[in-house]
């Protein structure tokens, strides 16, 4: 029998745009490993510039999609968040404590573009919150008391407390300063969550926020774990904003991680073969440097050296053939990871490289097979900088390209080598061992 995946339950509006309300709910259960349900409450024509039109569901429809998923998922836990009327409310407080759904309440007054998005009192709202997740300007309204500091969020959670809500996580990005901290009121007690401030607006971060902790609540952490967990997701995706529209705001997009790990995953498996091929002739061994061969891949989006996919260890000479030791991974190589993701931000087909060792043969038959053919010398290098880095700016800059073959004589200390660059760590595989024919077979 399958195994049934944890659920969540979200009761908010859509925005056309995509970038908020139920969609962007959504797709953070689905990034986090929860199947998610939805409520509608309110349909929006909206873009990333405004809010053009609101068209409320009626709260006997909203009743009616409570009762249906209610009844039959297993739903626990649930998150509210746009609202627009009190008959709406009203009917998700009602079907909340009819099924015993503990609810996160996001508070949504505004929206980014400062739009109004609810109207009246969250008198009942609040009394039955498990965690409400007020910003700034919604918890000086919660509480009515004004926010300029770490100690008046305190105050104000407290207040909004008292009114109701088991915890309040209260999300300082309004007030000034170069750290933005985030508040817990939790049985009394606070506990404060530090970050570097980022510069953009982005839009949907409330969403994005509360769907984290009401999944991760909805996997079973207690709410001071969950809060920590969807912290650090939102962060994680904060910086990394999507420019899909024409108005200044950015967009997050939750799923981002998971298509990240797609395609990890198969930079890890196009690196091991490509090594398994090179490992498959023993004559490759006369290619080998001392330091050894390493094989990577640059995965699609990776900008960052820990993101590049090689080889742990090394391909190494053994009793004179070829031996793979370790695995691919993220990180898994420094120097040709370098040579391969600065090659990318100039050529972004070039996401593959290994490095062999160097000989005047193997340089002329890169020049007999076409092959673009690039030189530096170490000497030439200015200090403080990066050699692979440098290099491959350096040759860019001369020949208007990236080469596919960079030569390196080496220096004090550093082995002279030819590195391959291609598309694909099969690509680089396959073309070093046809170097290796047309070495064996021109010059013995």
């Amino acid at each position: 029998m399958m195994e049934r995946p944890p659920c969540a339950l979200t009761i908010a509006g859509s925005d056309s745009g995509g970038g908020a309300g139920i969609q962007a709910d959504l797709a953070t259960f689905r990034a986090l490993g929860v199947h998610g349900a939805c409520v509608l409450t309110a349909l929006t024509a909206q873009n990333t510039r405004g809010v053009r039109g609101i068209l409320e569901v009626p709260p006997e429809f909203v009743e009616r999609q409570l009762e249906a998923v209610l009844e039959d998922l297993p739903l626990e836990w649930g998150k509210t968040g746009m609202l627009y009327t009190e008959g709406v409310r009203r009917a998700v407080v009602s079907g909340a404590k009819r099924h015993g759904l503990r609810l996160v309440v996001d508070p949504v007054r505004r929206a980014s573009t400062g739009a109004e998005l609810s109207r009246g009192g969250m008198e009942e709202l609040l009394a039955v919150a498990e965690v409400v997740t007020p910003n700034v300007p919604e918890a000086e309204e919660l509480s009515g008391l004004r926010i300029r500091s770490l100690e008046g969020m305190r105050k104000a959670a407290e207040k909004i407390a008292e009114r109701g809500a088991k915890a309040v996580l209260l999300k300082g990005g309004h007030l000034r300063g170069s750290r933005v901290s985030d508040l817990l009121y939790l049985e009394g007690k606070v506990r404060v969550f530090e970050a570097p401030r980022l510069s953009p607006s982005f839009h949907g971060t409330g969403c994005v926020l509360s769907a984290a902790l009401t999944a991760e609540l909805a996997k079973g952490k207690g709410v001071e774990e969950a809060v920590e967990a969807a912290l650090a997701f939102l962060r994680g995706l904060l910086g990394r904003g999507l420019k899909v529209g024409r108005g200044e705001l950015l967009v997050l997009d939750p799923v981002l991680p998971l298509r990240e790990e797609a395609e990890r995953g198969r930079a890890v498996e196009e690196v091991w073969r490509a090594a398994q091929l090179l490992c498959s002739e023993p004559r490759f061994a006369s290619l080998l440097p001392e330091v050894g061969t390493n094989v990577v891949m640059v995965p699609a989006g990776a900008k960052e050296l820990s993101q590049v996919v090689g080889l742990s260890g090394r391909i190494v000479e053994v009793e004179g053939r070829p031996h793979l030791t370790g695995f691919p991974k993220a990180g898994g190589s420094e120097h040709v990871a370098r040579l391969v993701l600065t090659a990318s931000s100039f050529d972004p087909s070039l996401r593959a490289g290994l490095n062999l060792r160097f000989s005047p043969s193997l340089v002329r038959a890169c020049r007999r097979l076409g092959l673009e053919v690039g030189e530096f010398r170490r000497e030439e290098e200015p200090r403080g900088v990066k050699t692979m880095a440098w290099a491959v700016k350096y040759l860019a800059g001369k020949r208007g390209k990236v080469p596919r073959v960079i030569v390196d004589r080496g220096g004090r200390g550093k082995e002279a080598m030819v590195r391959l660059l291609g598309r694909t760590p099969a690509e680089v595989a396959e073309l070093a061992l046809r170097l290796l024919r047309e070495v064996e077979e021109r010059e013995g």
